[in-house]
């Protein structure tokens, strides 16, 4: 099969540019998750794409190639060939100043990682379930590769479901007798005197400043679950012992709460930490307890809506074909508001209680985004059970959010500002 670059240039040659190609993200779609691999592949092969926010649900535009026709055809994913003419209507209607809509220019596939340990089980992450069913490459990087200085290779970075406190993911209680915990502890425990540390709470903070670092020099952050508040939790701990003997061999300091350094952290603040090592959590950022008092029917988040044309950055991250999705446990299942920090982004929200599930903020030239729960399509994902059949979802608005992360690095420079 010839190109996308060899059949844009015969176009060009032939002036055929007489017709778009438009998916539709709205309800008419038939497979949202695949619809932005198609696009991503379209970037890969160097063809720039227009993400026409709020209209169709955040559909994406391309020039008329046989080949993106053909991979859509593949796919599975709705598409609609329309005219020129048609198309700049459509422009024209998202350029009007009174209308909430904009157009943004993807430009590069951004070059993804996930930092995931090389043992993840299927129950892990949702991340790397919806990247491999939408086709979308990503590697593969862990503490050594981080310390190492691998990250500056990347644009966007994914953390696993990674406990950044050196607490082993708080599962001592109920399976320090289980092979896959014990397992956990003797690799961790391994790799990190290996390159160098004590401890493995030690070996963790130092990952969590190299990322943060990353951010800081222009880096992509997302994160879900426990992923987001030991993240944080590790930042402003990083001169504090918080860690009891059965962690690290050693107790934790006293009064260690009082000791952490917020101002190190991405999004929290005020906060006290759980310093019961029974007890499944680390801190009273998560709001799992309180998503536990109402009935699962009534355990749904709003995406706010955002100024297109002057919120570019919320806006493309909150594209979605429905604005309430159904709310979803995890070990951190959202964020108590009263702990989040004034200049983060709060992007949707439960109404019936006071938890944000998912926000977003900036860190000098780079931005992040953290999201509640473990995965969007089981409510209350538990260990060892399978991993989710996406096949079975292939219109989640749960995870067209994790992908709308995906394609935010591609946008034009000018374009991500906020």
């Amino acid at each position: 099969m010839k190109s996308l670059f060899t059949g844009l240039c015969l176009l060009l040659v032939t002036q055929a540019f007489a017709s778009k190609i438009l998916i539709p993200m709205d309800e008419t779609q038939a497979n949202h998750l695949k619809a932005y691999g198609v696009t991503f592949w379209v970037l890969e092969n160097g063809v720039a794409a227009e993400w026409l926010l709020n209209y169709r649900g955040g559909s994406f535009l391309f020039q008329n190639i046989p080949d993106i026709e053909n991979e859509c055809i593949i796919r599975g994913v709705s598409y609609q060939i329309i005219a020129d003419v048609q198309a700049a209507q459509i422009l024209n209607e998202i350029a009007d100043p009174e209308i909430n809509m904009e157009r943004v220019k993807l430009e590069v596939a951004p070059k993804v990682a996930v930092y995931s340990p090389a043992g993840k089980l299927p129950w892990d992450d949702a991340v790397t379930l919806v990247l491999t069913y939408a086709e979308i490459p990503y590697d593969i990087v862990y503490d050594e590769a981080i310390l190492t200085g691998e990250l500056p290779k990347y644009d966007w970075l994914h953390l696993h479901h990674e406990d950044f406190t050196g607490q082993f993911g708080r599962f001592y209680k109920a399976y320090r007798t289980a092979t896959w915990y014990q397992d956990e502890v003797e690799s961790q425990n391994a790799s990190a005197q290996m390159m160098g540390f004590q401890k493995v709470s030690e070996m963790k903070r130092k990952v969590g400043v190299s990322i943060r670092n990353f951010v800081l020099g222009g880096g992509f952050l997302f994160t879900m679950c426990s992923g987001t508040d030991s993240y944080d939790i590790a930042l402003a701990a990083q001169e504090v012992d918080i860690c009891e003997s059965m962690f690290d061999g050693d107790p934790a300091e006293s009064q260690a709460s009082s000791k952490l350094d917020f101002t190190q952290g991405l999004a929290f603040q005020n906060y006290k930490l759980e310093m019961n090592p029974l007890v499944y959590e680390f801190s009273e950022i998560d709001g799992t307890k309180d998503h536990g008092k109402i009935k699962p029917i009534n355990d749904f988040f709003t995406l706010f809506d955002f100024s297109a044309k002057w919120d570019i950055v919320p806006t493309m991250l909150t594209q979605s074909h429905k604005r309430v999705i159904a709310g979803f446990m995890g070990q951190t299942t959202s964020f108590r508001k009263e702990f989040i920090r004034s200049d983060v982004t709060i992007m949707g929200d439960n109404r019936n209680l006071t938890t944000a599930k998912y926000i977003h903020g900036e860190l000098g030239q780079g931005q992040w985004t953290y999201y509640g729960g473990h995965d969007p399509e089981d409510y209350r994902h538990m260990v060892n059970d399978p991993p989710t059949d996406l096949n079975l979802h292939p219109n989640s608005p749960g995870y067209r959010l994790i992908l709308n992360n995906i394609l935010f690095p591609a946008a034009k420079k000018k374009e991500r500002k906020t």
